[in-house]
C-alpha cells in the first residue's frame, strides 16, 4: 500500500514548506516539508520545492515501509494515510512503542482512533498545530473506503 494523494496533502499542509533550515518544535533541525536533516546532509543555501518534494517522497517511502512492518490487520486506505502521517510526524520508534499500535494490532480499531488524538502535545503542553494534525488524522481514519492488507 502506498500514501494516498490525500496523505501526502496532509503531510504538506501540516508541515508547510520551508527553503531554509529551521528547528522544528521537537528541536530537530529541518527543512523543505519537515524533512530532519541528517548529519551528513547539508543545505547552506536553502533548498527549492522540486529538492523538497524528492525529499519528501524519500521520508515517506520509509515511513510506509514502517507502517508495513508494524501493522498486522487489516487497515483502509484511510488508516495507512493517518499511521504513514503519524510516522512521518513522530518517527517509527513512537509507533511502534505507541499504545495506538497496540490497540490496531489487537483489533481494537476504536480505540487505536482514539489514541491517534493524545498524541498533541510538544514540550509538556498541547500544541495546537499537533492537535489539528491529529484530528486530521482521525479524520482520514475514519473515512470508510476499501480494506487492504498491508502485511508482508
Amino acid at each position: 500500500m502506498k500514501l494516498s494523494t490525500t496523505g501526502n496533502e496532509l503531510i504538506k499542509r501540516s508541515e508547510g514548506f520551508r527553503s531554509d533550515v529551521y528547528t522544528d518544535v521537537a528541536g530537530f533541525r529541518t527543512i523543505g516539508y519537515g524533512h530532519k536533516i541528517k548529519p551528513q546532509e547539508s543545505f547552506p543555501d536553502g533548498i527549492g520545492e522540486p529538492q523538497a518534494a524528492i525529499l519528501l517522497a524519500s521520508d515517506v517511502a520509509q515511513a510506509e515501509k514502517a507502517v508495513t512492518r508494524l501493522v498486522r490487520v487489516v487497515i483502509t486506505q484511510g488508516q495507512f494515510d493517518a499511521l504513514v502521517d503519524f510516522c512521518f510526524n513522530l518517527g517509527a520508534g513512537h509507533l511502534a512503542a505507541s499504545t495506538l499500535l497496540h490497540e490496531l494490532n489487537a483489533g481494537h480499531y476504536a480505540d487505536a482512533a482514539q489514541q491517534l488524538l493524545a498524541w498533541d502535545h510538544a514540550g509538556g503542553q498541547v500544541n495546537q498545530g499537533l492537535k489539528e494534525r491529529r484530528e486530521a488524522e482521525y479524520r482520514l481514519w475514519m473515512k470508510t473506503d476499501t480494506a487492504a492488507q498491508v502485511t508482508a
